[in-house]
């Protein structure tokens, strides 16, 4: 039995502006981001975790190493981090480092189905990334973790970014490309867990999206 901890990276200064991010685009963790940073890590810290899994995007990078850091500091012993290409943000084109009001004039169409409709979203004419491309390429990464650590103790945490790990989970839920944006969004540095008995056959969810460590009010701008 394996359980995974997803966590979205730390808020940026892009997040607060509201301008997608994606796979290319990047900007600096908020000040703020490092206490709640710091918090998750006091929240996660009653477990024993055999590795970290981070994506290489530098908001991520830094989350991983910080909440790693902070692990350390409550336990007492590290857990070792690894850095996984293939658990980067969609590549969104020609819409990254664009405001999110901005996009929504330029690229309507874009914009309304990748919200709304993942099924419709086609990202051929901004030179982007399918949703069904980055399942594919995020997937067999998850694949190769719960084969690595099948036992009922092997817990993992694994950060990344909050569209990608949307369509991640929820395909791992075996939830339809159609409806994978029913449950809602992640917020920055939440956690949600999954739990397989069959070494990545099925999955079940524990917890979704859970920030009720973190000493704020969330607004429009901690979610996607």
């Amino acid at each position: 039995m394996t359980k995974l901890y997803f966590i979205r990276h730390g808020k940026t200064k892009w997040n607060l502006e509201r301008r997608y991010q994606g796979a290319k685009g990047d900007s600096e963790l908020l000040p703020s981001s490092f206490v709640e940073i710091k918090e998750l890590a006091s929240f996660l810290s009653e477990n024993s975790f055999k590795r970290i899994y981070t994506s290489p995007l530098r908001r991520a990078r830094i989350t991983g190493r910080t909440l790693q850091h902070e692990l350390e500091v409550i336990q007492g012993y590290p857990t070792p981090i690894s850095v996984e290409s293939r658990l980067r943000e969609f590549n969104l084109g020609l819409m990254e480092g664009m405001k999110f009001v901005d996009t929504e004039r330029i690229y309507t169409r874009e914009v309304d189905a990748f919200r709304n409709h993942p099924d419709q979203y086609d990202p051929s004419d901004i030179h982007g990334e399918s949703f069904q491309q980055l399942i594919e390429r995020m997937r067999p990464v998850i694949q190769r973790i719960v084969e690595r650590y099948p036992f009922k103790e092997d817990k993992i945490i694994i950060v990344s970014h909050g569209a990608a790990l949307n369509a991640l989970i929820n395909s791992l839920l075996g939830i339809d490309l159609k409806d994978l944006r029913k449950r809602g969004g992640l917020a920055n540095t939440s956690t949600t867990i999954l739990e397989t008995t069959d070494k990545g056959k099925s999955y079940t969810l524990i917890d979704w999206n859970d920030t009720s460590y973190l000493h704020k009010r969330l607004d429009a701008s901690d979610l996607i």
